[in-house]
């Protein structure tokens, strides 16, 4: 007799969401240098995290945790400052989604530069997500081409 496990189904809601958590996580990990896992924990046990999707939370969450230098390093190809200057939810947005476009395939580019934008607007500086859309669209373009060529962008 097998037995089966019943996951959740997961909608583009829950990874919204997740997203949105990662960010926020991530953020705090960037100002106090916080252990990973007891962030997870904390934003685990949040109201705000009903609903997310804890695995793409998680994902996220270490990931960019744990590579964020070769995040940094894609990063800074793009930047036009250094990246001490990067407003935290900027660079927040910028990591969480630099990891998407490298370790995420089943993400469309576009999902994740539309996401970015979107949390940049709601959290960041006013004219933030301009700046972020600018940063990752060179991105998108260099780490993905067969996504963001001969379509007209």
């Amino acid at each position: 007799m097998s037995v089966v496990t019943h996951r959740p189904q997961r909608t583009n809601a829950d990874r919204v969401r997740a997203r949105r958590c990662a960010m926020q996580a991530v953020y705090q990990w960037q100002l106090t240098g916080m252990d990973l896992r007891e962030i997870s924990t904390q934003f685990a046990c949040s109201d705000e995290f009903r609903g997310a999707d804890p695995d793409y939370f998680r994902d996220l969450l270490h990931g960019v945790g744990k590579q964020v230098d070769e995040l940094d390093a894609e990063l800074t190809q793009s930047l036009d400052r250094e990246i001490e200057r990067v407003d935290p939810v900027e660079l927040a947005v910028m990591r969480i989604s630099t990891f998407e476009l490298l370790h995420k395939p089943d993400v469309p580019g576009r999902v994740i530069l539309n996401e970015a934008v979107s949390l940049t607007k709601k959290f960041g500086a006013e004219h933030g997500h301009t700046y972020v859309n600018g940063v990752l669209d060179k991105l998108a373009h260099r780490l993905r081409p067969g996504e963001f060529t001969g379509n007209g962008s």
